[in-house]
């Protein structure tokens, strides 16, 4: 009878932590999907206000590895120099990340476009106050995370989605998460006529519905699809 008891008490705990898995999953896809898409205009105040930080540099490389290239908060965090910084002191343009570095655990490349890479190349040349790059590319500092911390040596993913909630909170730009820039950089692209197909690879989704899940449709979309009639 106790043996019988224990079971079905396993068995409930199992349902629970079931029921409890799927809520969280669900406010995350949730929160996603209402996460804030910023405008030209509002990016633009959103990196015054990042100019005005101490750490400003390494906050606009941050924030527009999200909006330029569509990264993951969890991936720009997991970024190592060595991912970034070529053998020839420059930044490569295309940038490899293991299983590991990656939400999906399936490695994936994430093409940089040429005004990130130059934005990557004013950071790191600022972080280590040189004009040149290549001597990093031979140095122990290769191997450290291409964004540091002031308390440790490098962001995770919860320490990295609080910095950008408090980035967005402080530049007064309400409904924003770390989502916001991999949603406007989807939805931007899906403005131009950018197919889906395209679009799954640059966001290294496996299914469309995952990737049509972050693309907002905005009133400009609307209104130019109608001119179209």
């Amino acid at each position: 009878m106790t043996d019988l008891w224990q079971i079905e008490v396993g068995k409930l705990k199992q349902r629970i932590n079931n029921l409890l898995n799927e809520k969280h999953l669900f406010n995350r896809r949730k929160t996603m999907s209402q996460a804030k898409i910023l405008n030209e205009k509002e990016l633009n105040l959103l990196l015054l206000y990042i100019k005005t930080k101490k750490y400003g540099y390494r906050d606009r490389a941050m924030v527009l590895m999200t909006y330029w290239a569509g990264m993951r908060i969890g991936e720009v965090a997991a970024t190592k120099i060595k991912d970034v910084l070529g053998a020839d002191g420059k930044i490569k343009e295309e940038l490899h990340l293991t299983a590991e570095q990656t939400k999906g655990k399936y490695a994936r490349t994430v093409v940089l476009a040429d005004k990130l890479r130059k934005e990557l190349t004013d950071y790191l040349k600022t972080r280590f106050n040189t004009n040149e790059l290549i001597g990093l590319s031979y140095s122990k500092s290769i191997n450290k995370p291409l964004f540091e911390t002031q308390k440790r040596e490098g962001f995770n993913n919860n320490t990295a989605c609080y910095h950008f909630h408090m980035l967005y909170k402080q530049a007064g730009l309400i409904g924003c998460s770390s989502h916001s820039g991999r949603r406007t950089f989807l939805t931007s692209l899906s403005s131009k006529s950018v197919p889906l197909r395209v679009l799954m690879e640059l966001a290294g989704h496996r299914q469309a519905q995952t990737t049509m899940r972050y693309i907002d449709v905005t009133q400009d979309m609307k209104r130019a699809a109608v001119a179209l009639i």
